[in-house]
């Protein structure tokens, strides 16, 4: 500082002399002239020495003190920057201290309820799961009933439709038999498929009259009766089987009952080998007589 005193001071008294020559204003060829005409340096050595010492110290003192100038302002920065962390630091902390203090007072005062609700939406969501899976048990359940119910009707009628034509099939295999052994063991087949097959009953017992076996005939066409009460082929058999066992009287009987079912055995009976021996019965004229007189 003194020596930025001494320097300043020089200057000042250096200031006039300057004013001065500024004043004068000489022109170019009179400063040569004065050059030329001076015969000792304005400076001694030792002044010049003196003033490029004050300089050198001078700006050393200067570059310290801007060094200091930024080392504080660093610092000044630095500390800026320290306080900003600290306050972010802090607010984070505060932050958190925030939220652990909710989550403990939810914790201590709403976790039964939390939990009640849960277990309550879970409830309600097995009830209404296990509501609409027994909605469609029992839809599936009726399906399959109904899809029972219709497999099982058309097995039947497969079956049905089956037998009926392995039934067609025996019947033209009856047809075109010649020996009466073969057409009962058709017959037979055929009531194997249909028990109580008033037909193949009443055609079996045709069959058994050319056997000769008149009784089996008779009750073969009784078992057909107690089917159909009204068949009158089977009181045509009946009449030609009692004629077989000569027991007139019961076959005039029969063959009335067949006459009355059906028209077309009154017709028949007049050229039917097994009803001739009834040819010469009364009854049997008394019919014949009837159906001229209609």
């Amino acid at each position: 500082m003194p020596r930025f005193i001494t320097i300043s001071l020089f200057l000042v008294l250096l200031l006039p002399a300057q004013l001065f020559a500024a004043e004068q204003a000489p022109t170019e060829q009179q400063m040569r002239e004065s050059v030329d005409a001076l015969k000792e340096p304005l400076y001694t050595p030792f002044i010049e020495r003196y003033v490029l010492d004050e300089l050198k110290q001078l700006r050393t003192d200067m570059a310290a003190q801007r060094a200091e100038m930024i080392q504080m302002t660093v610092d000044k920065e630095l500390s800026a920057a320290d306080r900003a962390v600290g306050y972010a630091t802090d607010t984070v902390t505060y932050f958190f201290y925030l939220i652990a203090a909710a989550s403990s007072v939810l914790v201590l005062v709403g976790w039964s309820s939390i939990r009640e609700i849960k277990e309550r939406v879970h409830t309600l969501a097995d009830q209404e799961i296990n509501s609409l899976i027994n909605e469609y048990e029992k839809r599936l359940h009726a399906i399959e009933q109904q899809l029972s119910k219709e497999t099982q009707q058309i097995e039947e009628n497969r079956e049905k439709i089956e037998h009926t034509q392995e039934v067609q099939s025996l019947w033209l295999r009856a047809g075109q038999e010649t020996s009466p052994s073969n057409k009962i063991a058709v017959y037979d087949q055929i009531m194997a498929i249909r028990p109580y097959d008033v037909e193949a009953l009443t055609y079996k017992a045709d069959a058994v009259l050319e056997l000769d076996e008149p009784q089996w005939a008779a009750n073969l066409c009784h078992q057909a009766l107690e089917s159909d009460p009204e068949n009158g082929h089977a009181f045509y058999q009946l009449a030609c089987a009692n004629t077989a066992l000569n027991q007139f009287d019961e076959a005039i009987r029969y063959l009335k009952q067949a006459i009355q079912c059906s028209d077309t055995y009154r017709e028949q009976c007049k050229d039917d080998p097994a009803l001739e021996p009834l040819q010469n019965h009364p009854e049997l004229e008394n019919l014949l007589k009837v159906t001229v007189e209609s």
